[in-house]
Protein backbone atom coordinates (compact mmCIF):
# COMPACT_ATOMS: atom_id res chain seq x y z
CA UNK A 1 0.00 0.00 0.00
CA UNK A 2 1.73 3.17 -1.16
CA UNK A 3 1.15 6.44 0.72
CA UNK A 4 -0.60 9.24 -1.09
CA UNK A 5 1.46 12.18 -2.26
CA UNK A 6 0.96 15.36 -0.20
CA UNK A 7 -1.26 18.01 -1.85
CA UNK A 8 1.69 20.38 -2.15
CA UNK A 9 3.35 17.92 -4.51
CA UNK A 10 0.40 18.17 -6.88
CA UNK A 11 0.44 21.97 -6.68
CA UNK A 12 4.11 22.17 -7.66
CA UNK A 13 3.62 19.60 -10.40
CA UNK A 14 0.83 21.78 -11.78
CA UNK A 15 3.01 24.88 -11.59
CA UNK A 16 5.88 23.03 -13.27
CA UNK A 17 3.60 22.16 -16.18
CA UNK A 18 3.03 25.88 -16.56
CA UNK A 19 6.73 26.73 -16.64
CA UNK A 20 7.52 27.46 -12.97
CA UNK A 21 10.64 26.01 -11.37
CA UNK A 22 11.42 26.35 -7.66
CA UNK A 23 14.60 28.33 -7.13
CA UNK A 24 14.47 29.83 -10.62
CA UNK A 25 11.26 31.71 -11.30
CA UNK A 26 9.29 30.48 -8.28
CA UNK A 27 9.82 30.95 -4.54
CA UNK A 28 7.88 29.06 -1.90
CA UNK A 29 6.93 29.94 1.68
CA UNK A 30 5.08 27.27 3.68
CA UNK A 31 3.19 27.70 6.94
CA UNK A 32 1.12 25.22 8.94
CA UNK A 33 -0.88 25.65 12.14
CA UNK A 34 -1.29 21.95 13.05
CA UNK A 35 -5.00 22.46 13.55
CA UNK A 36 -4.59 25.52 15.82
CA UNK A 37 -7.06 27.97 14.30
CA UNK A 38 -5.93 30.93 16.42
CA UNK A 39 -2.46 30.70 14.84
CA UNK A 40 -3.74 31.49 11.35
CA UNK A 41 -3.67 35.34 11.48
CA UNK A 42 -0.07 35.34 12.72
CA UNK A 43 1.05 32.91 10.04
CA UNK A 44 -0.65 34.86 7.28
CA UNK A 45 0.99 38.04 8.59
CA UNK A 46 4.36 36.29 8.27
CA UNK A 47 3.55 35.55 4.64
CA UNK A 48 2.54 39.15 4.06
CA UNK A 49 5.81 40.31 5.59
CA UNK A 50 7.62 37.92 3.25
CA UNK A 51 5.80 39.70 0.39
CA UNK A 52 4.26 36.60 -1.14
CA UNK A 53 2.17 37.31 -4.23
CA UNK A 54 -0.38 34.50 -3.87
CA UNK A 55 -1.51 32.31 -0.98
CA UNK A 56 -2.94 28.82 -1.57
CA UNK A 57 -5.02 27.64 1.39
CA UNK A 58 -6.51 24.29 2.41
CA UNK A 59 -8.96 25.34 5.15
CA UNK A 60 -11.58 27.97 5.90
CA UNK A 61 -9.64 29.48 8.86
CA UNK A 62 -6.56 29.93 6.67
CA UNK A 63 -8.65 31.38 3.84
CA UNK A 64 -10.45 33.89 6.06
CA UNK A 65 -7.14 35.03 7.59
CA UNK A 66 -5.68 35.41 4.10
CA UNK A 67 -8.73 37.36 2.98
CA UNK A 68 -8.28 39.78 5.87
CA UNK A 69 -4.67 40.34 4.81
CA UNK A 70 -5.59 41.37 1.28
CA UNK A 71 -3.17 38.89 -0.31
CA UNK A 72 -4.59 37.29 -3.48
CA UNK A 73 -5.78 33.85 -2.33
CA UNK A 74 -6.64 30.57 -4.04
CA UNK A 75 -8.64 28.15 -1.91
CA UNK A 76 -8.13 24.44 -2.57
CA UNK A 77 -10.64 23.32 0.08
CA UNK A 78 -12.45 24.75 3.08
CA UNK A 79 -16.16 24.31 2.51
CA UNK A 80 -18.74 26.41 0.70
CA UNK A 81 -17.05 29.81 0.10
CA UNK A 82 -20.38 31.58 -0.47
CA UNK A 83 -21.99 30.27 2.71
CA UNK A 84 -18.90 31.16 4.75
CA UNK A 85 -18.65 34.64 3.23
CA UNK A 86 -15.28 34.16 1.54
CA UNK A 87 -16.73 35.17 -1.84
CA UNK A 88 -19.84 37.00 -3.03
CA UNK A 89 -20.76 34.28 -5.53
CA UNK A 90 -19.07 31.44 -7.38
CA UNK A 91 -19.38 33.23 -10.73
CA UNK A 92 -18.16 36.59 -9.43
CA UNK A 93 -16.03 36.23 -6.25
CA UNK A 94 -15.70 39.99 -5.96
CA UNK A 95 -12.68 40.20 -3.67
CA UNK A 96 -9.22 38.77 -3.13
CA UNK A 97 -10.31 35.12 -2.89
CA UNK A 98 -11.11 32.53 -5.56
CA UNK A 99 -10.34 28.83 -6.00
CA UNK A 100 -11.92 25.40 -6.07
CA UNK A 101 -14.98 24.42 -4.02
CA UNK A 102 -17.14 21.30 -4.04
CA UNK A 103 -20.87 20.86 -3.43
CA UNK A 104 -21.02 19.70 0.20
CA UNK A 105 -24.69 18.76 0.07
CA UNK A 106 -24.33 16.51 -2.98
CA UNK A 107 -21.16 14.92 -1.61
CA UNK A 108 -22.72 14.24 1.80
CA UNK A 109 -25.67 12.53 0.17
CA UNK A 110 -23.35 10.40 -1.96
CA UNK A 111 -21.15 9.34 0.97
CA UNK A 112 -24.13 8.32 3.05
CA UNK A 113 -25.76 6.50 0.15
CA UNK A 114 -22.55 4.46 -0.23
CA UNK A 115 -22.64 3.61 3.48
CA UNK A 116 -26.29 2.62 3.20
CA UNK A 117 -25.58 0.44 0.15
CA UNK A 118 -22.93 -1.37 2.17
CA UNK A 119 -25.00 -1.48 5.36
CA UNK A 120 -28.70 -2.04 4.59
CA UNK A 121 -29.53 -1.74 8.30
CA UNK A 122 -27.78 1.62 8.67
CA UNK A 123 -29.68 3.64 11.27
CA UNK A 124 -27.15 5.70 13.20
CA UNK A 125 -24.06 7.51 11.96
CA UNK A 126 -21.44 9.14 14.18
CA UNK A 127 -20.03 12.30 12.61
CA UNK A 128 -16.67 13.76 13.57
CA UNK A 129 -15.84 17.32 12.58
CA UNK A 130 -13.92 20.37 13.79
CA UNK A 131 -16.34 22.75 15.54
CA UNK A 132 -13.78 25.57 15.32
CA UNK A 133 -13.89 25.52 11.52
CA UNK A 134 -17.01 27.18 10.11
CA UNK A 135 -16.50 25.59 6.71
CA UNK A 136 -16.44 22.11 8.24
CA UNK A 137 -19.35 22.86 10.59
CA UNK A 138 -21.46 23.73 7.55
CA UNK A 139 -20.29 20.52 5.89
CA UNK A 140 -21.35 18.59 9.01
CA UNK A 141 -24.79 20.24 8.82
CA UNK A 142 -25.12 19.15 5.18
CA UNK A 143 -24.14 15.62 6.17
CA UNK A 144 -26.63 15.54 9.06
CA UNK A 145 -29.40 16.72 6.75
CA UNK A 146 -28.46 14.06 4.21
CA UNK A 147 -28.52 11.38 6.93
CA UNK A 148 -32.01 12.41 7.98
CA UNK A 149 -33.00 12.13 4.33
CA UNK A 150 -32.15 8.42 4.28
CA UNK A 151 -33.80 7.72 7.62
CA UNK A 152 -30.64 7.66 9.72
CA UNK A 153 -30.03 9.54 12.95
CA UNK A 154 -26.80 11.40 13.66
CA UNK A 155 -24.48 11.18 16.64
CA UNK A 156 -22.80 14.62 16.54
CA UNK A 157 -19.20 14.54 17.75
CA UNK A 158 -17.68 17.97 17.25
CA UNK A 159 -14.06 18.42 18.35
CA UNK A 160 -11.93 21.50 18.91
CA UNK A 161 -8.57 20.05 19.98
CA UNK A 162 -6.81 16.67 20.11
CA UNK A 163 -8.00 15.88 23.65
CA UNK A 164 -11.61 16.11 22.46
CA UNK A 165 -11.16 12.92 20.45
CA UNK A 166 -10.97 10.94 23.70
CA UNK A 167 -14.42 12.25 24.64
CA UNK A 168 -15.75 11.45 21.17
CA UNK A 169 -14.42 7.89 21.36
CA UNK A 170 -15.90 7.46 24.85
CA UNK A 171 -19.30 8.64 23.61
CA UNK A 172 -19.21 6.14 20.75
CA UNK A 173 -18.07 3.35 23.06
CA UNK A 174 -21.03 3.99 25.38
CA UNK A 175 -23.47 3.88 22.48
CA UNK A 176 -21.93 2.36 19.38
CA UNK A 177 -23.14 3.79 16.06
CA UNK A 178 -23.56 1.70 12.93
CA UNK A 179 -20.89 3.68 11.09
CA UNK A 180 -18.64 6.76 11.21
CA UNK A 181 -18.35 9.70 8.82
CA UNK A 182 -15.32 11.93 9.38
CA UNK A 183 -15.27 15.44 7.96
CA UNK A 184 -11.73 16.34 6.91
CA UNK A 185 -9.78 19.40 8.06
CA UNK A 186 -6.32 19.81 9.51
CA UNK A 187 -7.39 18.79 13.05
CA UNK A 188 -9.22 15.60 12.06
CA UNK A 189 -6.55 14.69 9.51
CA UNK A 190 -3.79 15.06 12.11
CA UNK A 191 -5.75 12.63 14.31
CA UNK A 192 -6.87 10.29 11.52
CA UNK A 193 -4.80 7.35 12.83
CA UNK A 194 -6.73 7.48 16.11
CA UNK A 195 -10.03 7.42 14.24
CA UNK A 196 -8.87 4.56 12.00
CA UNK A 197 -7.69 2.57 15.02
CA UNK A 198 -10.94 3.17 16.93
CA UNK A 199 -13.02 2.05 13.96
CA UNK A 200 -10.86 -1.07 13.59
CA UNK A 201 -11.04 -1.94 17.29
CA UNK A 202 -14.84 -1.68 17.37
CA UNK A 203 -15.33 -3.10 13.85
CA UNK A 204 -17.11 0.03 12.68
CA UNK A 205 -17.37 0.86 8.98
CA UNK A 206 -16.18 4.41 8.34
CA UNK A 207 -16.22 6.67 5.31
CA UNK A 208 -13.82 9.56 4.82
CA UNK A 209 -13.57 12.46 2.39
CA UNK A 210 -10.13 11.73 0.94
CA UNK A 211 -8.45 8.59 -0.42
CA UNK A 212 -5.22 9.31 1.48
CA UNK A 213 -6.97 8.11 4.66
CA UNK A 214 -7.99 4.87 2.96
CA UNK A 215 -4.35 4.34 2.00
CA UNK A 216 -3.55 4.80 5.70
CA UNK A 217 -5.98 2.01 6.63
CA UNK A 218 -9.41 3.62 6.56
CA UNK A 219 -12.25 1.60 5.05
CA UNK A 220 -13.46 3.83 2.21
CA UNK A 221 -13.65 7.37 0.89
CA UNK A 222 -15.55 9.44 -1.59
CA UNK A 223 -14.35 12.87 -2.58
CA UNK A 224 -12.88 15.12 -5.21
CA UNK A 225 -9.64 14.06 -6.87
CA UNK A 226 -6.98 16.01 -4.93
CA UNK A 227 -4.58 15.92 -7.87
CA UNK A 228 -7.14 17.63 -10.10
CA UNK A 229 -7.97 20.23 -7.44
CA UNK A 230 -4.36 21.30 -7.00
CA UNK A 231 -3.66 21.28 -10.72
CA UNK A 232 -6.54 23.70 -11.23
CA UNK A 233 -5.35 25.73 -8.25
CA UNK A 234 -1.96 25.93 -9.99
CA UNK A 235 -3.69 27.23 -13.12
CA UNK A 236 -5.30 30.00 -11.06
CA UNK A 237 -1.99 30.89 -9.42
CA UNK A 238 -0.47 31.16 -12.90
CA UNK A 239 -3.24 33.53 -14.02
CA UNK A 240 -2.78 35.71 -10.93
CA UNK A 241 0.99 35.83 -11.48
CA UNK A 242 0.20 37.08 -14.98
CA UNK A 243 -2.02 39.89 -13.72
CA UNK A 244 -5.49 38.41 -13.26
CA UNK A 245 -7.46 39.45 -10.17
CA UNK A 246 -9.16 36.83 -7.97
CA UNK A 247 -12.34 38.92 -8.13
CA UNK A 248 -12.54 38.16 -11.87
CA UNK A 249 -11.75 34.43 -11.65
CA UNK A 250 -14.90 32.34 -11.04
CA UNK A 251 -14.72 29.75 -8.28
CA UNK A 252 -14.57 26.36 -9.98
CA UNK A 253 -15.97 23.00 -8.91
CA UNK A 254 -14.15 19.66 -9.20
CA UNK A 255 -15.08 17.45 -12.14
CA UNK A 256 -13.53 14.17 -10.98
CA UNK A 257 -14.58 12.30 -7.83
CA UNK A 258 -13.03 9.09 -6.53
CA UNK A 259 -14.60 6.23 -4.59
CA UNK A 260 -11.84 4.15 -2.99
CA UNK A 261 -12.23 1.00 -0.88
CA UNK A 262 -9.66 -0.80 1.28
CA UNK A 263 -10.50 -4.52 1.11
CA UNK A 264 -7.93 -5.45 3.74
CA UNK A 265 -9.66 -3.16 6.22
CA UNK A 266 -13.07 -4.55 5.24
CA UNK A 267 -11.89 -8.09 5.93
CA UNK A 268 -10.33 -7.07 9.26
CA UNK A 269 -13.68 -5.81 10.58
CA UNK A 270 -15.62 -8.73 9.13
CA UNK A 271 -17.41 -6.69 6.51
CA UNK A 272 -18.51 -8.30 3.26
CA UNK A 273 -18.76 -5.59 0.63
CA UNK A 274 -21.57 -6.28 -1.87
CA UNK A 275 -20.36 -6.79 -5.45
CA UNK A 276 -22.64 -3.94 -6.55
CA UNK A 277 -20.72 -1.56 -4.29
CA UNK A 278 -17.30 -2.90 -5.32
CA UNK A 279 -18.27 -2.33 -8.93
CA UNK A 280 -18.71 1.39 -8.21
CA UNK A 281 -15.17 1.81 -6.85
CA UNK A 282 -12.59 3.76 -8.84
CA UNK A 283 -9.90 1.93 -6.92
CA UNK A 284 -9.86 -1.13 -4.67
CA UNK A 285 -6.86 -1.42 -2.36
CA UNK A 286 -5.92 -5.01 -1.58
Amino acid sequence: MSPAAPPGTFLFEGLARRGYVLGQNLAHEARGASGKVNEMPRLIQELKTARVEVVVTASYPAATAAKSSGIPTVIASGGDPVATGLVQSLAAPGGTVTGIADDASALSTKRLSLLAAMLPKLRRVAMLWNKEDLGMSLRYESSAKAANGIGATVQPLGVREPNDFDEAFAAMTRDLPDAILMVSDSLTLLNRKRVIDFAAEHKLPAIYEGDSIVRDGGLMSYGADVKEIYDRAAAMVDLIFKGAKPADLPVEQPTRYLFVINLKTARSIGLNIPPTVLALADEVIE
